[in-house]
């Protein structure tokens, strides 16, 4: 017996929860060197975004849209995470629950839920708290310091003209300021690598965006071509936390193999463009949000061709 359906015909047994919760399980690396590194206050914040974003959607899914409730999916829960890691330890409590709620309200059930929003829901919420707060989204902190003693991270040092003295092992492990899940870069590495083995992501969008930053950053010296210092630049600042996790995001990045690799050279020329020559010391978000938005044309001009279709017909 033959079963006539329509497409897609190519099933698998993987559930879109299955994949959400995975991806928290990757995520667990760079959160328990956040709170390692920072403090309680750390796990405050993620416990607090996780939960706004996961009450905001049951709430927006019961009595606004008056929907099936699928809070269970892992999706907010990776949202509320993914939030949490982009912002400072120093942020308060109230503030952190009011991005993920706008990040949940606004980033994604506003196009209609899981699978149909157009923009990263984590990075539009950070994009509406750095418009919103933006002293306290951009005062950070060292870490394994019993206060919070504010510090400018390396990449703002290095954008008012200074020098950061903080060594590449440092940078790789973490020990600088930064957001709460961005500075560990091999915590992320680690997490990455769940992704893969999941094969969830592929590397094409991660190597091609760091790859393009680090050949625009070593070629625009700050003092001549061809001297910049391109390590500095993919380990600091949230490079391999966007993109890795965000970048690489199935419903906001394209569907084709060129296409993949066409955004992660745009979302790393756009990132270039802001750290080298913007008033903005990080590029990461924006250059993602950005290159969101120009998914539908990527997926309309850089598709396989159908089998038999002739060039120019």
């Amino acid at each position: 017996m033959f079963t006539i359906s329509s497409s897609p015909h190519i099933r698998d047994k993987e559930s879109v929860s299955s994949i959400m919760w995975w991806v928290v399980i990757s995520l667990l690396p760079a959160g328990i060197t956040g709170i390692w590194f920072f403090g309680l206050k750390a796990f405050y914040i993620m416990v607090a975004c996780i939960l706004s974003a996961v009450i905001s959607e049951f709430l927006l899914e019961k009595f606004v849209l008056k929907r099936k409730v699928i809070i269970f999916d892992g999706s907010a829960v990776v949202t509320g995470l993914l939030l949490a890691y982009n912002v400072s330890v120093g942020l308060p409590l109230w503030m952190a629950v009011l991005g993920s709620a706008f990040a949940i309200a606004i980033g994604k059930m506003a196009f209609g839920g899981i699978g149909r929003n157009i923009f990263n829901p984590a990075l539009v919420g950070r994009a509406f708290l750095v418009a919103s707060f933006p002293a306290a989204m951009t005062r950070f902190y060292m870490p394994f310091q019993k206060e919070l003693i504010s510090t400018a991270t390396p990449l703002a040092i290095i954008k008012e003209g200074g020098r950061a003295v903080v060594s590449y092992r440092d940078l790789f492990l973490g020990i600088r300021g930064g957001c709460i899940g961005e500075t560990s870069v091999l915590a992320l590495l680690v997490g990455a690598g769940i992704l893969l083995w999941r094969r969830y992501i592929s590397l094409r969008i991660p190597l091609s965006y760091i790859g393009t930053v680090a050949i625009m950053t070593w070629i625009f010296g700050p003092n001549k071509f061809f001297a910049g210092d391109w390590l500095f630049h993919i380990l600091s600042g949230g490079l391999f936390l966007g993109a890795f996790f965000m970048a690489t995001d199935m419903v906001t990045s394209p569907i084709s193999k060129r296409g993949q690799i066409v955004f992660g050279i745009g979302c790393g020329i756009i990132t270039s463009v802001i750290r080298l020559w913007g008033g903005y010391p990080e590029g990461v978000s924006y250059s993602i949000l950005m290159m969101n938005g120009l998914v539908p044309l990527i997926d309309a001009y850089i598709t396989p061709r159908r089998l038999g279709e002739r060039i120019g017909k």
